[in-house]
């Protein structure tokens, strides 16, 4: 009998993390300020039934098998063409119409502790959403440091390749959960380039310079400084550069609260990083009553680069029997 989707919680006494079986998702994160005061940073449910119910729009969830767009749910590999559900206009969006996020994940370990973890495990079979093949994916969530939670994801292809691309997908409001927009928020990324896309959200293959366009976070700038000028909002691609280095992971992004000075370093070892503005949240009632509108979070979600598969100059995203996927993020909190 399959796992009933539950709650479980991480704390080491500096942060707390709420972590559900149900998508590997993170229901809440309580972080200290500067000067102590802690808020919830995320978006998302009091309780599991609106994620169950599909109300969430990937409210802190991974996705998968591959993250992102993929082009008219189409991709050819070995030889073989593959059709995957559609469900983002012509596109097949986050692993299709039940992806990694909606769906119960075995826990497996849950540690207490000096570094507190949870595993989760998940076995998506030969055919699921369209996919070849069966894969293992196991994610770990774990607070190695008093204000540091960090994500290691995982996927092991048992009898055929296939494409894997996960992403975390919490959207983030450091100022608290119920606080309004986050145009405020300052944002660095360590991308030069983005992956500009077409009509349908579809990156074009072309390798775009940010310099000179409203895409350009190479320097700390409020994120609504200049988002007028992107139709829509923000849901690109940044390409990552080799930066600065933690753990054998690069520096992706800084994400900062210029009220509470509540400020978010992420590390990934992921090549891209998207951006996404929360355009499409319009009028969601969420935890404590709190109703989240247009920006009221910001996604930095590190992944492939999005429609890969059917791009053979992007970095591959097809993991093969014998190989295996790896995917870690570290998301850094400080109050400066």
């Amino acid at each position: 009998m399959a796992a009933e989707p539950k709650i479980l919680e991480l704390s080491n006494g500096k942060i707390t993390a709420r972590i559900s079986n149900w998508g590997a998702t993170i229901t809440s994160l309580l972080v200290p300020d500067a000067q102590g005061s802690v808020a919830d940073v995320v978006l998302g449910f009091d309780g599991l039934d609106p994620y169950v119910k599909g109300m969430s729009p990937y409210f802190g969830c991974i996705v998968g098998r591959v993250a992102n767009r993929i082009k008219d749910g189409k991709f050819t590999l070995n030889g073989l063409e593959y059709s995957l559900p559609v469900n983002n206009g012509p596109n097949s969006l986050h692993g299709g119409l039940k992806g990694f996020d909606k769906v119960v994940w075995d826990v497996v370990e849950h540690k207490d502790g000096e570094c507190p973890s949870i595993t989760f495990q998940y076995h998506s079979k030969d055919g699921e959403e369209g996919y070849p093949g069966d894969v293992t994916i196991r994610a770990t969530y774990s607070l190695p440091e008093a204000t540091t939670l960090r994500l290691d994801m995982e996927a092991t292809p048992e009898n055929k390749a296939t494409p894997i691309s996960l992403a975390q997908h919490t959207y983030w409001n450091l100022a608290g959960h119920a606080c309004g927009d986050i145009l405020n928020h300052s944002l660095q990324i360590w991308g030069k380039h983005i992956t500009p896309v077409d009509e349908n959200t579809i990156p074009t293959g072309e390798i775009m310079p940010v310099d000179g366009t409203p895409f350009d976070f190479t320097t700390e700038r409020r994120i609504g400084e200049r988002i007028d000028g992107v139709p829509g909002g923000y849901d690109h691609n940044y390409v990552l550069d080799c930066g600065d280095e933690k753990d054998g992971l690069k520096r992706a992004a800084r994400l900062k609260d210029p009220s509470s000075l509540r400020t978010l370093d992420l590390w990934t070892d992921a090549p891209g990083m998207q951006l996404y503005t929360a355009n499409y949240v319009d009028g969601i009632g969420g935890k404590a009553g709190a109703v989240y509108a247009k920006h009221a979070g910001v996604c930095l979600e590190t992944q492939g680069f999005p429609n890969a598969i059917n791009q053979p100059e992007f970095p591959s995203v097809v993991v093969r029997p014998g190989e295996k996927y790896k995917h870690t993020m570290l998301f850094e909190f400080s109050g400066c």
